[in-house]
């Protein structure tokens, strides 16, 4: 593999997110590993020793050795200069520091939440919106900041952008089933997970309500209209290691039968994307009746595929199918690589 890859700073490194980064990143045929950043406390420190690793595969992606850097633009800045960053900061903490990096004229690719619904930034799928990477020339920044959904939000738009192309969804509900490994670690306890299935106690269900609409919207005049439907969400935490289940039932502006939107979905090309982490197909229906499952299809298409199933007539709705995608890779790191991967199959990565 050749070492004229592209240097990635891992922003928020020793976190769950930033690991399974660390992890995709050890054998990608653009980028490789550059610098770790995380909080001031571990500043210093190897990554082996500030870092619990909990991936399976080589400890500390093989860069157990290397030491980490404070999360600050102004120190990041000094070191190499502006370059290309994942954030996978808690959102609290993005605030602090993802604009000032693209103030200095770096890429920032971000996971967190704090920029999401920022007018001036896009909100990417790339194989469901690349055209929304327009924003960044309109940026008041010298760099560039675009940012991926949720975890939960990620298989309900791929799963519908299908059929909203088609026919145009009108109105969604969806109910998600999250594992756990969404909350990090050491996550939420034991006591509240075991033998038991808890409400999720954060915001999820306004994200998973409001971002598939700016996603799905049109770029109009140098702004993002969003998509004329309303959705409504409910998420829960099951006892799960990896994989986000999600129920949607959906209304179209006109009627469809799963059959035609099992077809659609069956014959979606992604957008066309030839991009090294969008696996092909995107998308895989299963017929079988108890499936999507996680611990069967979370890992489909190297965790960055969605797998769907159950496509059936609805009374309420009209329309209803599950859709599973892995929440750590698909929904999360993988989501921010691939982003990665189209700002810099764009041009739009300092050089």
């Amino acid at each position: 593999m050749s070492d004229n890859r592209v240097p990635v700073t891992i922003l928020g490194a020793t976190g769950m997110v930033g690991q399974r980064a660390v992890q995709l990143l050890a054998d990608h045929p653009w980028f490789k590993v550059g610098h770790l950043a995380a909080s001031p406390r571990s500043a210093g420190k190897p990554y082996r020793e500030a870092c619990r690793w909990h991936l399976p595969g080589a400890p500390h992606g093989g860069v157990g050795d290397q030491p980490i850097v404070a999360c600050d633009a102004d120190v990041l800045t000094a070191l190499d200069g502006p370059g290309l960053a994942l954030s996978a900061l808690p959102g609290s903490v993005a605030r602090q520091v993802e604009i000032p990096l693209a103030e200095r004229g770096w890429a920032v690719v971000s996971n967190a939440s704090a920029h999401r619904m920022d007018p001036r930034v896009p909100l990417i799928i790339p194989e469901v919106n690349a055209a929304h990477l327009d924003l960044v020339a309109q940026q008041p920044w010298e760099g560039a900041l675009v940012t991926n959904p949720n975890c939960t939000s990620m298989p309900l738009v791929l799963a519908v952008t299908p059929l909203h192309r088609a026919v145009g969804i009108e109105a969604f509900t969806a109910a998600s089933y999250q594992a756990v490994s969404g909350a990090g670690y050491p996550g939420e306890s034991a006591w509240d997970l075991i033998g038991n299935v808890r409400p999720h106690p954060g915001d999820e269900e306004v994200k998973m309500a409001s971002e598939p609409a700016k996603i799905l919207g049109d770029l109009v005049d140098g702004a993002i209209r969003n998509a004329p439907f309303t959705g409504s969400a409910r998420c829960v935490r099951v006892p799960v290691a990896d994989g986000h289940l999600v129920a949607v039932h959906a209304r179209a502006r006109r009627p469809i039968s799963p059959e035609e939107a099992s077809d659609l979905i069956r014959a979606w090309d992604g957008g066309g994307l030839d991009l090294p982490s969008s696996p092909r197909p995107v998308l895989r229906m299963t017929d079988l009746r108890d499936r999507p499952q996680p611990r069967f299809d979370a890992d489909e298409g190297g965790g960055m595929a969605v797998t769907i199933g159950r496509v059936e007539p609805c009374p309420v709705m009209g329309l209803k199918l599950f859709c599973l995608a892995h929440n750590t890779v698909r929904g999360a790191a993988g989501a921010a690589l691939l982003n990665a991967e189209l700002l810099h199959a764009r041009g739009l990565t300092p050089s």
